[in-house]
C-alpha cells in the first residue's frame, strides 16, 4: 500500500517542550505522513522530571494501544563479526535489488516496510556523502550497515507490524555525532517523530546547514542522569577467555624467490636504489604515527594506543582491540597541538586486529613495504608507539621469529613495547611499514608481535 512512495513532511506546528512533543501527532494524507524531527539544547531545571513524566504518559498510551515509544540513552556498537557479515550482506542485497527494498530482521513479512527503508536509505545515504569529504563506495556501505545494526537494535517495538497512521515516538540522548544524526533522520524518513536530548553538546554546523530538525534551546549544556527508560535492557555478554595458541611459522630460505608485488602497489622500477636509512632519520618517520586517547560514552578515558596514516584524506590504522571498546577517540600527531576528536571507524577485521579510522585532516602517510624480498629472522627493524602514553617512543631490534597465531601470520620482533603502543609502526630500515605492533608478553622480555605488512596492505586497499 505504502511501500516506495511513501513521504514525510516535517515539522508542521511547532514544538518547544516535552509536553507538546509528547501529545503532537502527525497526520497521515494518502502516502503522506507529518513527522517532527525536534532537538532540545541544553538543561532546565526541571529536566529529568519532565523527561520521566513522559516516558509516563506514553507508557500509559502504549499499554491502551494509542502509541509506540521508545527512549534511549546511548547506541549499541556494532563489535561482532557475524553482525557485521548479516548487515553487510542486507546492504550487498539491497545494491543488487537496485536499491528498491532492504530486509532485515524487523522488516521480515513487511514488503512495505522494506520499501520505504529503502528508499530512507537513499536519502541518508547522499546526506552522508554530502558531508563527509572523500566518502567512497566502502565508507558508505560501513555508514548504512551501521544504520541497519541500530535499527533492529533499538526500533523493534516501534517498527514491528508497521502501520505508518500509528503514533510512533522515539527519545534519544546526545546524538551529536553525524553517523547518529543522520541515524535519528532515518527514523523519522520511516514515520517516527524523533525527539533528541542535545543535554551535552549539540551537532555541528554542517549538520545544523542541513536544517534537517527544529532546535528548542532550553538553557546550557551540562550533565545530568537519566534513567533506562526499558527495564529489561540486556546485560551485556560475557565472553570467555580466548585461549591464544602460537605456532612457528617455517622460516623461507635465503634462496627461495622473491613473492609478486601486492595488489595496489606499483613495483619499484629497475634500477631503483633504495637507501638504508639512519636511526635518527627513522626516528622523524615519529611524525607519521599518531597517539589515539580511547574514552567511553561519558568522556572518560578508557586508554590510549597507537596508529599509522596510511591516507592522506585522514585514514589511520589501528588495532581493532584499541578502537573497539571506546564511542570516540581523540588523536595527537607530534608537532601539532590540536586534538582531533573522531568516532568514525571506517573499517575492521577483529581476526586481523586491525581497524581503520578517520580525523578530518590531510596527512602524510608512511609507505608500506611492497614484498620485494623476504623478511628474516635477524634483520633490523625499528618500532614507533606511545607506550604507557608517552607518545611516539622509538626503540630498535631486530625480527626474532615468525608465528602463527590464532591462524595469523605474525611477526616476532625484540624492539621494546609497552601497553599503548598496540597499533604503533614497525619499520625495517629503508623506513616502510613491515608490521602494526600488535601484542607483547608481559612477562617475557622483548618478546613482541605485529601483524605483518601483507594483512596489512591487504586490508587498507582503497584508502592510500
Amino acid at each position: 500500500m505504502y511501500g516506495e512512495v511513501f513521504k514525510t513532511r516535517y515539522n508542521v506546528m511547532n514544538v518547544s517542550s516535552f509536553h507538546a512533543f509528547t501529545n503532537i501527532k502527525g497526520g497521515v494524507n494518502g502516502n503522506c505522513k507529518d513527522v517532527y524531527f525536534v532537538r532540545m539544547t541544553g538543561l532546565h531545571p526541571t529536566y529529568t522530571e519532565e523527561v520521566r513524566q513522559m516516558d509516563t504518559t506514553l507508557s500509559e498510551r502504549m499499554a491502551k494501544g494509542e502509541c509506540r515509544y521508545t527512549r534511549i540513552n546511548t547506541l549499541p556498537r556494532l563489535v561482532s563479526v557475524e553482525d557485521v557479515a548479516y548487515y553487510a550482506g542486507c546492504y550487498d542485497n539491497w545494491q543488487a535489488s537496485g536499491k528498491k527494498a532492504i530486509q532485515i530482521h524487523l522488516t521480515e513479512n513487511n514488503g512495505d516496510l522494506e520499501e520505504v527503508l529503502g528508499q530512507a536509505c537513499i536519502k541518508t545515504a547522499a546526506l552522508f556523502a554530502q558531508a563527509t569529504p572523500h566518502a567512497n563506495d566502502s565508507i558508505i556501505k560501513n555508514f548504512i550497515t551501521k544504520l541497519l545494526f541500530w535499527l533492529d537494535q533499538t526500533s523493534e517495538g516501534l517498527l514491528k507490524d508497521w502501520n505508518p497512521k500509528r503514533s510512533l515516538k522515539l527519545a534519544a540522548a546526545n546524538l551529536s555525532k553525524k553517523q547518529e544524526y543522520l541515524y535519528a533522520y532515518l527514523l523519522t524518513q520511516m514515520g517516527i517523530d524523533v525527539l533528541l536530548l542535545q543535554y551535552q553538546s549539540d551537532i555541528d554546523a554542517s549538520l545544523e546547514q542541513m536544517k534537517l530538525s527544529a532546535k528548542v534551546e532550553l538553557g546550557s549544556f551540562g550533565t545530568c542522569v537519566l534513567p533506562e527508560f526499558d527495564p529489561k535492557k540486556r546485560p551485556e555478554e560475557k565472553t570467555e577467555a580466548k585461549k591464544v595458541v602460537i605456532t612457528t611459522r617455517p622460516q623461507k630460505p635465503s634462496g627461495s624467490p622473491s613473492p609478486a608485488p601486492l595488489p595496489g602497489r606499483r613495483p619499484q622500477p629497475a634500477g631503483h636504489a633504495r637507501r638504508e636509512l639512519e636511526f635518527e632519520e627513522l626516528a622523524r618517520l615519529a611524525s607519521s604515527v599518531v597517539m589515539i586517547t580511547v574514552h567511553d560514552p561519558k568522556g572518560e578515558v578508557l586508554g590510549t594506543g597507537s596508529g599509522i596514516m596510511v591516507g592522506k584524506e585522514g585514514y589511520i590504522l589501528t588495532n581493532h582491540h584499541v578502537a573497539s571498546g571506546g564511542r570516540y577517540y581523540s588523536v595527537r600527531i607530534e608537532d601539532d597541538e590540536t586534538i582531533y576528536k573522531t568516532d568514525e571507524v571506517i573499517k575492521y577485521n577483529s581476526v586481523l586486529d586491525l581497524s581503520v579510522i578517520r580525523i578530518d585532516r590531510r596527512l602524510s602517510p608512511i609507505p608500506i613495504y611492497q614484498g620485494g624480498k623476504a623478511l628474516v629472522r635477524g634483520q633490523k627493524v625499528v618500532a614507533i608507539g606511545s607506550p604507557l602514553g608517552l607518545f611516539n617512543s622509538v626503540s630498535d631490534g631486530i625480527i626474532s621469529g615468525f608465528r602463527v597465531v590464532d591462524n595469523v601470520d605474525m611477526i616476532q620482533f625484540t624492539a621494546p613495547t609497552s601497553h599503548g603502543s598496540s597499533g604503533g609502526a614497525l619499520l625495517n630500515m629503508y623506513g616502510e611499514v613491515i608490521g602494526i605492533s600488535t601484542a607483547g608478553f608481559d612477562n617475557a622480555q622483548n618478546i613482541n608481535l605485529a601483524v605483518g605488512y601483507e594483512a596489512i596492505s591487504q586490508f587498507i586497499k582503497g584508502f592510500v
